[in-house]
């Protein structure tokens, strides 16, 4: 490669940079903490509240108030880390994130709780894709992108999972507010590592000016959205709140894509997201994490109340499915990406979690851990490492650098949106079978243990109705990545975002 291509506007980064790898392990250990809290402080939850005095009908806003501020500002985070430079706005990330952990972990009321809460979902929306931005722009070659994208998948797919068995140790044997506290060392560690071993590569910033109309349009519509469906899981699909937010969500998006169409400097370039492969990603990725919480959701459920096993026990019990993420990821992945185009990756992965998904609507009140658990979280662990793998990678492989933040932030978007409606959707279902199956049954139960009965085979019956969804949604996901997602393999094919493809050609396959 020529002095000149190496210096070319579209090289993200200069691949001989000995810190590089360095900066991965901070990169990924600020990714882990992310990852945890979103898990760690369900486990807390029922602890926090008693001593908080928080009632059941506020302590929804535990999770939601996180959920709005990530949910909402994503974009935003990205867009803000193009400007600063995405170290810059990582480091600010991970200080701000401790601090409003520190305030989490001293909370002394509800409405101190709700704020901390807030702050880390603000804090953490600009992390989050400043990580995956700086990941990107870092590691171009094709072998070494998939070793680091093998590694920081693994820990985004894995991560939650960890998050049980954390929170369960912390709450069982010191107290909640250590699920707070926690985070605090994960983020100094990180900033100071990244403070001094990233060095981001130069001439990547976005300088343009902030796109105020399309900051406030996205974030509102974002907000609306993640409430709307939030909202829907406790008080209906048809409270009349619920329908009005999923409309002044869908008004505000789409007012917020035809003001990107016309701005000169949009927050979110329609370039971005129109890419039939980055936009097969982006959805993909959202419908199968709807699977994802689904499982992590009504298998907590199933093992703690059906099973009655402890929160720690619970932790452990998942311990098979971060087994199987980490080999899925780190191994056939990595392994495969260079050799293999994404979607036969990833189609398949997704199909071999929906067997696993399918395994676990055998469940019933009797159900061996070892005989149908077991083998499900395997096989849904090797599906999802081994197709979150190549999405990490090629959701952000051949967008321009300055589009590097907001590219990565859409991964995180489609998430978090993902999250929101797997959330209420699947809890939905459940509900709905539970009482139907309760109301059709419970004639015929004439003690009180029967009764008891019931209501346990009801629950499990609600928890399989809801994983056959979850199982159609991960057959989705595969249909739309064998569609839509057509790139060659990483080290012949660069995924060039639209107009740029003579700018990115030479460091994406000149290696």
């Amino acid at each position: 490669m020529s002095a000149t291509a190496a210096k070319a506007p579209g090289a993200p980064a200069v691949s001989g940079d000995a810190n590089r790898w360095k900066a991965l392990v901070f990169i990924a250990l600020a990714q882990l903490m992310v990852v945890l809290d979103a898990t760690i402080v369900n486990i807390a939850l029922p602890s926090a509240q008693t001593d908080l005095g928080i009632s059941d009908g506020n302590r929804q806003w535990v999770v939601t108030a996180y959920a709005l501020a990530f949910g909402g500002l994503l974009l935003f985070g990205g867009r803000i880390a193009d400007l600063w430079g995405r170290k810059n706005a990582f480091v600010v990330g991970l200080i701000g994130f401790a601090l409003a952990s520190a305030l989490g972990g001293a909370a002394t009321s509800g409405a101190m709780m709700f704020g901390a809460r807030a702050l880390q979902g603000v804090f953490g929306a600009l992390l989050a894709p400043a990580a995956l931005s700086l990941l990107a722009v870092m590691f171009t070659d094709a072998k070494e992108r998939a070793k680091a994208f093998g590694i920081y998948g693994a820990i985004a797919g894995g991560g939650g999972a960890v998050g049980f068995i954390l929170g369960g140790v912390l709450t069982e044997y010191m107290d909640w507010r250590w699920t707070f506290f926690v985070n605090i060392p994960f983020a100094i560690v990180a900033a100071l590592g990244a403070y001094f071993v990233i060095r981001e590569p130069e001439g990547g910033r976005n300088r343009n000016p902030l796109d105020i109309p399309g900051v406030l349009l996205s974030t509102l519509g974002l907000v609306a959205l993640v409430y709307g469906f939030t909202r829907a899981e406790s008080d209906g699909w048809g409270d009349s709140v619920t329908v009005g937010m999923f409309v002044a969500s869908a008004v505000l998006l789409i007012a917020f894509v035809v003001t990107e169409a016309r701005v000169k400097a949009p927050l979110l370039p329609l370039r971005v997201i129109t890419d039939r492969n980055r936009g097969g990603i982006y959805l993909s990725l959202g419908i199968a994490i709807i699977a994802m919480f689904g499982t992590f959701l009504f298998l907590t459920y199933y093992l703690q109340i059906v099973k009655g096993f402890t929160p720690i026990k619970t932790g452990f019990a998942f311990m098979p499915m971060i087994v199987g993420m980490m080999v899925g990821s780190t191994q056939i992945g990595t392994r495969l990406m260079t050799r293999l185009p994404a979607r036969l990756l990833m189609g398949p992965g997704f199909l071999v979690a929906a067997v696993g998904m399918l395994l676990m609507t055998q469940l019933e009140i009797g159900s061996s851990y070892a005989s149908t658990i077991l083998p499900a979280m395997l096989l849904l662990g090797l599906g999802m490492g081994t197709a979150f793998m190549p999405a990490m990678s090629l959701a952000t492989l051949g967008v321009e650098p300055r589009d590097a933040g907001v590219a990565s932030a859409m991964v995180n978007t489609s998430q978090q949106v993902g999250g929101a409606i797997g959330t209420a959707l699947l809890n939905t279902i459940a509900a709905s079978a539970t009482t139907s199956y309760i109301k059709d049954h419970i004639g015929s139960a004439t003690s009180k243990s029967q009764q008891q009965l019931v209501a346990l085979e009801g629950q499990v019956h609600g928890y399989t109705n809801a994983i056959w969804f979850a199982v159609g949604m991960l057959v989705l996901a595969a249909a739309i990545v064998v569609t839509l997602v057509n790139a060659g393999r990483p080290d012949t094919t660069a995924v060039a975002a639209e107009g740029a493809e003579e700018e990115l050609a030479v460091p994406v396959v000149a290696h």
